[in-house]
C-alpha cells in the first residue's frame, strides 16, 4: 500500500507520497506549480507527480476534520466553509486517483505525526503551536512506538480563541504585514526595535501562563490598540511576548511529558528566533523542515502508515535532473560573487537548502544589499548562511539543543560578524543550515568554495521574489534569469 497525504482547503495546499516500506516517495507544494503563493488547492500537476512516484494500491489520507472545523466556525460566528475532504481535493483529483477512500485525522496530531514519525527519538514530548486547528491552538503529547506503531497521547492544550499563532499574525497585521504570511518578516523586524509595548500585549493575554486571553484576535486588533507607535518597536514587543508565551508551553510540557526530547511542530515552531530558547527545557530538539500546514500532508500519510519513517533529508520535490552543477556554480561565485541554483529534488518546506537557492559570497559588504535588491526586499531583511557542519562552532555561537541546524531551525550569535556582513543580522544573529557530510551537491559545493577561498560557508536564500513561489522547474528559472539578470544553473 501507499498513502497519500494531502492538505488542501484553507492555505498551503501539499502532497506527501508514502511507500510501504516507510520511504517518503515524493512530497511537493502546490504553490510551486500553480505560481501562486500560499495556493490552498491541489494543482493538477501536483497530482500527476505524485503518481509517477506511485508504485502500489492508494489510500488517501486527509490532515483535518472538516466537519469539526465548520462547528467551530459556527460556533465563533463565522462564515463556514462548508468543505468536506472530499471537496477540498476535488472530484477530478479523486477520479485521476481513481476515487480511493479518505480518511481524516485532527489537525494537531497530523503536526504530531509529523513531527514524531521523522524524528530520530523512539519517545518524545510533543509540542504542537500554531494559529488554529479545528479548535486546537496548542497542544503537548506523549509520542512513542508500542510494538513498532507510533501511539500518542495527549496531555494538555489551549482552544481557539486563546492562540499564540493568532496573537503574532495580528501584530504581524498591526504593523502593515500580511497576516498567516508575512510573520516571517514580522520576525525580522523586531532586531531593529525596543520591547516598548510587552504590558499593553499582555493586557491582551490576562493569563499568560495558562495561555488565556481576553479577546479573540482572529480578525486582528482595533486601530487604536498601541496608535502611532513605531512599527519595529510593536515587532520587538510582540516577538518578546510570544517568546514568553512559548516558554510558558516548554515548561508545562517538561512538567508533564516523560521525555528529554522535545519534538516541535504547528507553524509557530518556523519562529527560529525563538527557537534559541527551546534548549532550557529539553537536550534533543527536533524540528522536521515542514513544520506548518503544508507538512501536515506528511503527517496524514504517516498517521496511515503507523510508523516510524525512514526520513533522510528535505529533498523531496519535483526533479530536475542531472548532476548538480558545482563547478559553474564556483565559476559564478568567484566571478560575480551571486548565482541561482535550480537542481535535483526541490526542497519540501518554505526554506530553500541548496536546490532551489540564490548562493552569494557572505564576506562582502555590499552583497546584502544587492540580494535583497534582486529578491525585491526590505534592505532590513537578513539571510542565512549554509556552513559546513563540522566548522559552525568555530564561526556560530549554536544554542543549546542545536548541535546542528540542517533545517535552519534557529539563530545563533555569529563569532566573527566583521569577517561576514552579508549573513549577519542587526542583532548580532544568523539563521545558521548546517550541512553534514552527506553526499549531497551543496556539500561537494561547500567543501570547493572552502579549498578555493578559505570560507567555510555562502549566504543561502531562496530562490525566488518576493510574493512568489521558489522556483520549482527549469522553465521557472529561466524566467528567473531573464526578468532578474541573474545566472541560475542546473
Amino acid at each position: 500500500m501507499n498513502y497519500l497525504g494531502i492538505s488542501c482547503g484553507f492555505h498551503d495546499a501539499a502532497a506527501t507520497l508514502i511507500g510501504n516500506d516507510g520511504d517518503i516517495l515524493f512530497a511537493g507544494h502546490s504553490e510551486r506549480y500553480k505560481k501562486h503563493k500560499h495556493f490552498k488547492y491541489l494543482d493538477i500537476d501536483l497530482l500527476k507527480d505524485v503518481t509517477k512516484y506511485q508504485t502500489d494500491e492508494l489510500e488517501i489520507h486527509y490532515y483535518e476534520r472538516p466537519w469539526m472545523k465548520s462547528l467551530r466556525q459556527l460556533r465563533a460566528g463565522q462564515k463556514i466553509s462548508h468543505l468536506t475532504a472530499k471537496s477540498a481535493i476535488g472530484s477530478q483529483f479523486l477520479s485521476l486517483l481513481d476515487n480511493p477512500k479518505i480518511h481524516t485525522y485532527n489537525h494537531h496530531l497530523s503536526h504530531a505525526a509529523a513531527s514524531f514519525q521523522t524524528s530520530p527519538y523512539q519517545n518524545a514530548t510533543v509540542v504542537i503551536i500554531d494559529a488554529i486547528g479545528e479548535f486546537d491552538t496548542v497542544s503537548i503529547w506523549d509520542a512513542s512506538y508500542v510494538n513498532g506503531m507510533a501511539t500518542y497521547r495527549k496531555l494538555w492544550g489551549k482552544s481557539y480563541p486563546n492562540s499564540i499563532g493568532l496573537f503574532y499574525s495580528a501584530m504581524t497585521k498591526k504593523v502593515g504585514l500580511v497576516p498567516m504570511d508575512e510573520e516571517y518578516i514580522l520576525m525580522g523586524m523586531a532586531a531593529y526595535g525596543e520591547p516598548k509595548y510587552v504590558k499593553e500585549m499582555l493586557e491582551l493575554i490576562p493569563d499568560s501562563v495558562n495561555i488565556n486571553f481576553s479577546r479573540n484576535l482572529h480578525a486582528g486588533v482595533d486601530d487604536n490598540f498601541i496608535s502611532d507607535a513605531d512599527d519595529m518597536d510593536i515587532a520587538s514587543s510582540a516577538q518578546h511576548v510570544v517568546e514568553w508565551l512559548i516558554k510558558m508551553v516548554m515548561a508545562k510540557a517538561r512538567e508533564l511529558g516523560h521525555s528529554k526530547n522535545l519534538v516541535y511542530g504547528g507553524g509557530v515552531a518556523l519562529n527560529c528566533l525563538a527557537n534559541r530558547l527551546l534548549g532550557n527545557y529539553f537536550e534533543n530538539i527536533w524540528i522536521m523542515p515542514n513544520p506548518g500546514d503544508a507538512g501536515s500532508s506528511l503527517g496524514a500519510a504517516a498517521l496511515g502508515y503507523g510508523r516510524k519513517l525512514n526520513w533522510t533529508n528535505a529533498y523531496l520535490g519535483y526533479d530536475i535532473t542531472g548532476p548538480y552543477p558545482t563547478n559553474r556554480l564556483l565559476d559564478s561565485l568567484i566571478t560575480d560573487k551571486i548565482v541561482g541554483v535550480a537542481s535535483g529534488r526541490a526542497e519540501f518546506g518554505p526554506r530553500a537548502l541548496g536546490n532551489r537557492s540564490l548562493l552569494a559570497d557572505p564576506r562582502g559588504t555590499e552583497i546584502k544589499d544587492k540580494v535583497n535588491e534582486i529578491k525585491r526586499r526590505q534592505k532590513f531583511r537578513p539571510f542565512a548562511p549554509v556552513i559546513l557542519e563540522e566548522h559552525a562552532d568555530m564561526y556560530f555561537d549554536m544554542p543549546h539543543g542545536f548541535n546542528h541546524s540542517r533545517y535552519m531551525q534557529s539563530i545563533a550569535r555569529c563569532r566573527h560578524p566583521e569577517l561576514f556582513p552579508a549573513i549577519v543580522h542587526h542583532d548580532g544573529t544568523s539563521r545558521v543550515q548546517t550541512v553534514p557530510n552527506d553526499g549531497s551537491g551543496i556539500r561537494e559545493l561547500l567543501e570547493k568554495w572552502y579549498v578555493l577561498t578559505g570560507c567555510p560557508m555562502l549566504l543561502n536564500t531562496s530562490l525566488n521574489i518576493r510574493g512568489e513561489p521558489m522556483v520549482n522547474n527549469r522553465d521557472d528559472a529561466d524566467r528567473f534569469e531573464l526578468m532578474y539578470g541573474v545566472k541560475v544553473c542546473s
